[in-house]
């Protein structure tokens, strides 16, 4: 197999320090991660904030060192052989404020290229190519400091681009972006992968959406560790036989979802607060399950508001796998 990215038993752990009375603590980031990204793939990684995404970004992209085990990207040892994975690699993160202020669009662009030894003539046809497709060019010239948040994230993305690396890495490229910029970027990645179908992008993002949309294989991680990994459509198939209901109810009470849980039939509950009321999400072993849920809804004078059943979705497949929904999860890990 011509595999791009190949990590085996890679571990981050950060040591924490304590206080003169205390032993120094240990923070485990990542633990025992096993991928093969495979060439022209355009892999995801979804995971909730603080899963360790990004940790395993900075070490594929060498800008942090692994702990223990193996990473190799683009065939070459990212702790042994920095040197010859750079090259080949490029990255871009969401949120970031990459970029002079004072230097247009194009000069911003144009000076990257330069760090990469692309030839200026080379450079400038690149920019101008890129900028067309996500619809910058009326911008060539303006200062990036003069940019929108969603125009300047736009202007990295086309860095990341820019070089034509072997494998990109684009670590949360919609965090903070409207809807529309955010569907012109996954216009934009799944253009360029149709274009450039011997290349290579690893996407990680906590949006289900996003990797259902663009990502042909797609890693679960949570609490730094991979869960699952398979096509979208097979995780959601894992979940066919099972049966799904989105439940809109008011009051809650104090009814917890630990309560349905136990529930005869009921696998897996999440629930959100929203305007007042709250919303259930039901993983069901079968129909007949529904009843119990209903009871102690009605028991506790809980109203059901609205009832909806669907098709399993990512997120069916996260809360299945973690035991809460992607929301809890970033709740859980910002404390």
């Amino acid at each position: 197999m011509d595999l791009a990215i190949h990590t085996e038993k890679l571990a981050r752990v950060y040591k924490l320090r304590g206080n003169k009375k205390e032993a120094a603590k240990e923070l485990v980031a990542l633990r025992d991660i096993n991928l093969d990204v495979r060439r022209g793939e355009l892999f995801g990684l979804l995971g909730p904030n603080g899963a360790g995404k990004t940790t395993l970004i900075k070490i594929l992209t060498t800008l942090l060192a692994p702990s223990s085990g193996v990473a190799r990207v683009a065939g070459y040892d990212v702790a042994s052989e920095p040197e010859k994975v750079r090259p080949r690699i490029n990255m871009v993160s969401g949120g970031e404020s990459s970029g002079y202020g004072l230097l247009t669009v194009r000069e911003n662009l144009w000076m990257f290229a330069q760090f990469y030894g692309i030839p200026s003539k080379l450079a400038n046809e690149r920019i101008k190519q890129l900028l067309d497709i996500v619809r910058m060019s009326d911008r060539m010239n303006t200062k990036s400091s003069d940019l929108s948040t969603g125009l300047r994230q736009k202007m990295n993305i086309v860095r990341g681009f820019l070089t034509d690396p072997e494998v990109l890495f684009l670590d949360e490229p919609t965090l903070g972006l409207d809807v529309e910029a955010s569907l012109d970027v996954r216009n934009f990645v799944r253009g360029w992968m149709e274009a450039n179908p011997d290349r290579t992008l690893l996407l990680t993002t906590h949006y289900m959406v996003e990797a259902d949309e663009l990502c042909d294989r797609v890693a679960i991680i949570n609490g730094g560790q991979v869960l699952a990994c398979d096509t979208p459509a097979n995780l959601k198939r894992q979940l066919q036989s099972d049966v799904i209901y989105r439940m809109e109810v008011s009051p809650l009470n104090d009814l917890q979802p630990e309560a349905l849980e136990a529930l005869g039939g009921v696998r897996k509950v999440s629930h959100e607060a929203q305007d007042g009321a709250a919303v259930l999400e039901l993983i069901l072993a079968e129909d007949d399950a529904l009843g119990s849920v209903v009871n102690m809804l009605t028991g506790k004078d809980i109203h059901i508001l609205n009832l909806q059943k669907r098709e399993p979705s990512l997120e069916d497949v996260f809360v299945n796998l973690v035991g809460h929904s992607m929301k809890e999860a970033e709740s859980d890990a910002n404390g």
